[in-house]
């Protein structure tokens, strides 16, 4: 069983990796002419697919007026697009333009993914293994704290 002091270790070095990630996507998100939040937004919708502005509210816990700006910002840009709901023409369907995204994105990926691909592939079966189980049991815990703030609003 690991000591306080190891533990103490990687909570800072999980804190650096988290604090460190923020700067990048950032530095990446005015590159590509926006803000870190929103490029990291905008990865939700490329991820997820088109969806209407109340799941996406829900998905990133933005208040939906925050959703619309958010939108408005995408759609200036020619990022995504609204449609009507054919099902439902009160609902709005946000739908992203994938390939314009990843063309402006990819350049400013390639080396940071290609990079980490020749980290990982330093690691044992059995390393990337428990970096698995870290990574899901992480974001688990995450997940589950969202939701009891969630509950308790």
């Amino acid at each position: 069983m690991p000591g306080k002091e190891e533990i103490r270790k990687l909570r800072k070095l999980s804190q650096q990796l988290a604090y460190t990630s923020i700067q990048m996507h950032e530095a990446i998100g005015r590159k590509a002419g926006m803000s870190g939040t929103d490029h990291k937004y905008l990865g939700f919708l490329l991820q997820q697919g088109e969806m209407t502005a109340g799941e996406f509210s829900t998905i990133t816990g933005l208040t939906t007026g925050a959703v619309t700006s958010l939108i408005d910002r995408f759609e200036k840009k020619k990022l995504v697009k609204r449609q009507p709901d054919k099902t439902d023409r009160r609902k709005v369907i946000i739908v992203p333009d994938t390939e314009k995204i990843t063309k402006l994105f990819k350049p400013l990926y390639e080396d940071f993914q290609h990079s980490t691909e020749k980290q990982l592939a330093t690691f044992s079966s059995e390393e990337l293994k428990v970096l698995e189980r870290y990574f899901l049991t992480a974001i688990e815990i995450m997940n589950h704290k969202i939701e009891t703030i969630h509950q308790e609003q």
